[in-house]
């Protein structure tokens, strides 16, 4: 089920008009100008200087972070809301930083970053919205761009991105930090080892209660203009996808050797929500009788070129305990769960997560997952490389675990070191992908939906990702200098 970008998007009307209520259609079609960034490397950077835009909540934590890293300095900061720009400042100055540039005040101060040239990165953790039309902009002012995920929600601006990171030859990179977990990284290095054998199957999610946060107003102290609850209103399907997905798609080398081909998507029907809006709010408060379009629970299943199947769920309504669920089973083994380095996972009983492989095909000790005592050895073991070099560290710093932290340290290293990230813009539009596809699915009584093939062809020949990690005295890393940070978070 080939497709290349102009075919895929022959037939889409219905694409911008879904793009214009989001408020983020950029009218831009992808057309596969400029080099691939397939291991893309940028020419290295003595000194990463960073402009971070959108200080509500994920953006204080980032600048917190990026501060502690030795050669990265935050150098600009945007924010519409001056109080939050002063804020930030503060702790940098309280911090022994230096002060940033600062941008506020308007809708489009972001633009006046983008286009300043002191700094070399703009860091986007905006509301999903404005997720695209920062990083476009910041692109083609010729800056490397991160952004917080999902990074786009429609095809479209999977393209777009795809285009502008091409034609500008800039990093354009989701910041998926789960791709950064302990547990993560451990199945990682368990697939790069052939302990599982041959992958087969792999499941993702992401299922966290989030319906008192997302109705909380932006003055009760949530998302600005109840942004992500507006958005569940209006869509169905998976629109969260990435958190459970890129880990799986990592160890599957999704955009690497394989790819996906198409989906089928299907979701229960609305009452966690609605009910908790009618319980929550009195009658004559609008959120007492809106109606939410988004289903409870989601389930899309992903079959790739190889014939793998992945299979992602979305529940964000239902009164469940987290989970992003993380398995992968392959012909000698499986693993699963195992939030490793959240003391609050732990306590739960999901450490040191459910594994097993046999010794010899058909050994029958596949029947039964090791014991406490066998696990936890293996996960010394086969621990992966970067969490033995900076795992301590980043548990200390925070930030869901730690995970926050590597994540920043790794991008940080490689820009450095003009190294190729992780992850590139075609992971970024893959695992993006979902967002629209399966809503598609699931308003078409969960019709195939086809998967455009992103990379024009490259996953055939691409690298998978190796086992990486970082030189924390090449950075001039002082361990003994690392803060725990409390603002990090941990939801």
């Amino acid at each position: 089920m080939e497709s290349n970008r102009r075919d895929f998007l022959k037939g889409m009307a219905w694409m911008g008009a879904a793009a214009m209520a989001a408020g983020c259609n950029t009218g831009r079609v992808a057309t596969g100008l400029g080099a691939p960034m397939q291991a893309f490397a940028a020419p290295p950077l003595k000194k990463v200087r960073v402009g971070v835009v959108g200080l509500g909540q994920r953006g204080p934590g980032a600048v917190h972070r990026i501060a502690g890293i030795p050669g990265v300095e935050v150098c600009a900061l945007c924010d519409i809301y001056e109080q939050r720009v002063a804020r930030q400042v503060k702790w940098l100055k309280d911090n022994g930083k230096p002060a940033p540039k600062t941008f506020y005040g308007s809708k489009e101060e972001w633009r006046k970053m983008c286009e300043w040239d002191g700094i070399d990165v703009v860091y986007n953790t905006t509301c999903w919205d404005m997720h695209v039309p920062v990083a476009l902009y910041a692109m083609e002012c010729g800056k490397h761009v991160f952004i917080e995920v999902p990074a786009a929600m429609t095809i479209e601006d999977c393209f777009a991105l795809i285009d502008a990171s091409e034609r500008t030859q800039r990093h354009c990179m989701q910041l998926e930090n789960c791709c950064y977990g302990e547990a993560e990284m451990f199945a990682l290095n368990l697939c790069r080892q052939g302990i599982l054998g041959e992958l087969v199957h792999g499941e993702g999610a992401y299922i966290h209660d989030l319906r008192s946060h997302c109705y909380k107003t932006q003055a009760e102290g949530s998302y600005y203009n109840s942004w992500r609850l507006r958005w569940n209103i209006a869509h169905k399907g998976n629109q969260y996808p990435t958190h459970g997905l890129g880990p799986v798609c990592q160890y599957m080398n999704i955009n690497r050797g394989d790819r996906f081909e198409y989906l089928v998507s299907l979701e229960s029907n609305q009452f966690n929500y609605e009910s908790y809006g009618r319980l929550a709010y009195p009658a004559g408060d609008w959120r007492h009788t809106q109606k939410v379009g988004m289903g409870d629970m989601n389930t899309t299943l992903v079959k790739t070129a190889l014939g793998r199947s992945i299979l992602i769920q979305h529940d964000v309504s239902s009164p469940r305990p987290y989970s992003r669920i993380n398995k992968i089973t392959g012909t000698k083994g499986t693993f699963t769960g195992g939030f490793f380095g959240q003391p609050e996972a732990m306590a739960r009983s999901e450490w040191p997560g459910r594994m097993t492989w046999e010794d010899a095909p058909g050994d029958g000790k596949t029947h039964e997952y090791f014991d406490p005592k066998k696990a936890a050895a293996m996960r010394e073991k086969y621990r992966h490389p970067l969490w033995k070099t900076a795992g301590e560290i980043a548990k200390k710093v925070g930030g869901h675990g730690g995970m926050d932290f590597l994540m920043d340290l790794r991008w940080a290293f490689c820009l450095q070191n003009g190294l190729p990230l992780d992850m590139d813009v075609y992971d970024l539009a893959a695992w993006c992908s979902i967002c629209e596809l399966s809503e598609r699915s699931v308003r078409s009584h969960s019709a195939p939906q086809e998967v455009p093939d992103f990379t024009n062809g490259g996953w055939r020949t691409a690298k998978p990702l190796g086992i990486v990690d970082v030189d924390l005295q090449k950075m001039n890393f002082d361990a003994g200098k690392a803060k725990a940070d409390k603002s990090a978070l941990n939801v």
